[in-house]
């Protein structure tokens, strides 16, 4: 069973660029990279996707293992979470 994920902070905006996806903390000012897969995860997030639908995706968009893929996403929504860029 899956947890639900948090949602992107009203205070954040992003930019798909090139081989990277780009937040930008309006509050803070602060300017945050993500990687390819990263930024995928983030679009699908503020796409509104629930975790079970944004798994799905990243799995056929990925050469990754689920349970990889899982750890690699409570380590991500936990970074985010840290930085105040989910709520």
């Amino acid at each position: 069973m899956n947890a639900q994920l948090p949602k992107p902070s009203a205070d954040v905006v992003y930019r798909d660029l090139a081989d990277e996806v780009v937040l930008v903390h309006l509050a803070t000012n602060r300017i945050y990279s993500l990687s390819p897969t990263g930024g995928r995860f983030w679009a699908l997030l503020a796409s509104g996707w629930d975790r079970d639908r944004i798994e799905q995706q990243l799995l056929e968009e990925f050469e990754v293992e689920p349970a990889e893929l899982q750890h690699e996403i409570d380590g991500l929504v936990e970074s985010l979470a840290k930085e105040g860029l989910v709520t």
